[in-house]
């Protein structure tokens, strides 16, 4: 994570609206956003404004969806005691850091975002010929940079997004944080920092500049997030003093790449509603068991005797993800040798996915009873993420000139 991240350690993230979710985003993205908000600044969105990309059409289905989906992210455990949890387009700082960075943003590095060309291929019946859709990649860039998270939670197919906004925020603070005076306002500032730090940050850009002492770098990089004595914006330009540039307004995020999931779905391919393949976080344990003990198996094994193989079969799959070492042994032997039968094979693998989903079938009820909680809880982190955003948006209109007092 580079300088002005540290200093800011926050880690953005989120999901579009899509409804009730399953164990695949459970598994996917709530227990790491779970793991997250104990170590980080966490910022959980539901990216309304980014379902209208594809779904603008009929966006009726958005708020129901919407609430669903924040009941399920509570009941999973995301906390709003120990994170912000919102809703995009209650921010509207969002739209307006989009519109800004949409005046310096080059058409071609929307153009060549990987899942620019893919999702068109993919969603061919759908008219995706609209600026919307092309410039969602920015509108991802502007919610990272609103709040300067340092982190971003992604797959490795979405690491190309955050390098567009790494990208965007070099350019902005090309354009915008060279200062009249930048150099003697940064000299200012070091001074601010007492004798001592003052001679350490001095040697250490010296190093740095001069030999390309990557440690020095590190150094006073550290040693600029302990100065109590100077201003955030004074402590931003000598983030960008240090390394021969301007002042850093807009920080460049850092992608934290997070594990594939390995939930697959009741068929064997990955879990999506697309394929009708999930098991929802919320249905009934009768739906869950008779979904269960309704997959396909290994095709070979057409009698009870028949020896069958793990590897052919999605249960299987399953067994990789909620059982043991011991009960994945006796799978492996058992079916191999045909002393079990798929039945028997698959009741390991229901109770430990009823297991898993009770209590947060419990904090569901719990939520889906208090309307008015849920709503409360959106109120009070949309407060806090808005209140965040409207600093960043002060300091951007400030360096494009655009403020008017």
């Amino acid at each position: 994570m580079n300088s002005v991240a540290t200093q800011h350690a926050r880690v953005l993230s989120g999901m579009r609206p899509t409804g009730r979710l399953h164990l695949g985003h459970y598994h996917g993205v709530l227990k790491n956003w779970v793991e997250l908000q104990h170590e980080y600044d966490c910022y959980f969105f539901v990216a309304d404004w980014h379902a209208l990309t594809t779904h603008y059409d009929d966006p009726s289905i958005i708020p129901g969806s919407v609430w669903d989906m924040v009941i399920d992210w509570l009941a999973a455990g995301v906390n709003h005691g120990e994170s912000r949890v919102f809703i995009q387009s209650q921010v509207p700082e969002h739209a307006e850091l989009h519109l800004l960075l949409s005046m310096i943003t080059p058409l071609g590095w929307l153009e060549r975002v990987p899942s620019y060309k893919d999702q068109q291929e993919k969603l061919k019946e759908k008219d995706l010929a609209t600026y919307g859709f092309l410039g969602y990649p920015l509108l991802q860039s502007a919610d990272i940079l609103i709040y300067k998270a340092g982190l971003v939670p992604v797959g490795e197919d979405q690491v190309a997004h955050v390098e567009l906004t790494r990208e965007v925020a070099r350019r902005f603070n090309h354009i915008y944080g060279r200062e009249a005076n930048f150099e003697e306002m940064a000299e200012a500032a070091v001074k601010k920092m007492g004798k001592k730090s003052a001679k350490l940050y001095t040697r250490y850009r010296k190093a740095y500049q001069e030999q390309g002492d990557s440690e020095a770098l590190e150094a006073a990089r550290a040693l600029l997030e302990t100065q109590q004595n100077i201003t955030v914006n004074d402590r931003e330009r000598l983030f960008g003093y240090l390394e021969g540039g301007g002042r850093i307004i807009l920080p460049e995020p850092q992608p934290l790449l997070t594990k594939a999931s390995r939930m697959p779905g009741l068929d064997g391919q990955k879990m999506s509603k697309s394929y009708g393949n999930t098991i929802a976080l919320r249905d009934d344990p009768e739906v869950v068991e008779n979904a269960l003990r309704r997959m396909p198996t290994d095709t070979n094994r057409v009698r009870r005797n028949d020896p069958g193989d793990p590897a052919r079969c999605p249960v299987w799959q399953f067994h990789e993800v909620y059982s043991g070492d011991d009960v994945r042994e006796w799978v492996q032997n058992g079916c191999k040798s045909a002393g079990i039968g798929c039945i028997e094979c698959k009741q390991p693998v229901i109770d430990a996915v009823l297991r898993e989903l009770a209590p947060i079938q419990e904090r569901a009820r719990e939520f889906e009873a208090q309307p008015e909680l849920v709503r409360n809880i959106i109120a009070e982190g949309t407060e806090a993420a808005r209140d965040v955003a409207q600093e960043t948006m002060a300091e951007v209109r400030h360096a494009m000139s655009l403020l008017y007092r």
